[in-house]
């Protein structure tokens, strides 16, 4: 369904925005009809009116999500400058994969945010998003370390890619997790010239 007027349009967004927000805080467990409508300060109905399932209402907030996450990456990248040296880049990778830091510690934004990739294997619906998110976030990771004066190419970024993951699930597993801190050392290493 969708909303024909500019109320409905930004009821529509108020919900997408709602369930993005509960999608990163909780995972897919968390996005229900009656936790939506709540966090968005609308009537229960109108999860139902302005989507025809939950599974549209959840493909829409990963789509929100996702392209809020890359507008603020290529946003940070174009304010970045080559002179700030690695640092600024590695952030700025990290961000992009980790999300960015939180006041109270990482370990359980990243561990849900995994927890999120992960589930949405089993998720066949949201591949084709997902696949287009990705090819996104990769196309921008190549632009990220061509800024910072590396000549990689994009299976050099898959490769990096999948060095923080190992990084951070290994880091999850620790008694005190600390994923970002593995993963930027992991990068850092993987940064050095060959």
């Amino acid at each position: 369904m969708t909303a024909a007027t500019p109320k409905g349009e930004r009821r529509r967004q108020a919900l997408v925005e709602a369930a993005a927000g509960l999608l990163v805080d909780g995972g897919f467990d968390a996005v229900r009809h009656r936790a939506v409508a709540e966090r968005a300060g609308l009537p229960l109905a109108s999860t139902t009116y302005y989507f025809s399932s939950l599974d549209e209402l959840v493909v829409a907030a990963l789509e929100f999500h996702g392209n809020v996450e890359y507008e603020n990456g290529k946003a940070r990248l174009a304010a970045l400058d080559g002179v700030e040296g690695d640092a600024a880049f590695t952030d700025l990778v990290l961000d992009l994969l980790l999300g960015p830091p939180t006041e109270e510690g990482d370990a359980e934004q990243v561990l849900l945010r995994y927890e999120r990739l992960v589930a949405t294997g089993r998720r066949p619906y949201l591949r084709p998003l997902m696949r287009r998110l990705s090819g996104q976030l990769h196309a921008l990771l190549l632009e990220i370390f061509l800024a910072s004066g590396r000549t990689w190419t994009a299976e050099r970024v898959e490769e990096i890619i999948a060095l923080v993951d190992g990084a951070v699930v290994n880091a999850l597993i620790e008694i005190s997790p600390d994923p970002r801190a593995a993963a930027r050392r992991m990068l850092d290493k993987a940064m050095q010239p060959r």
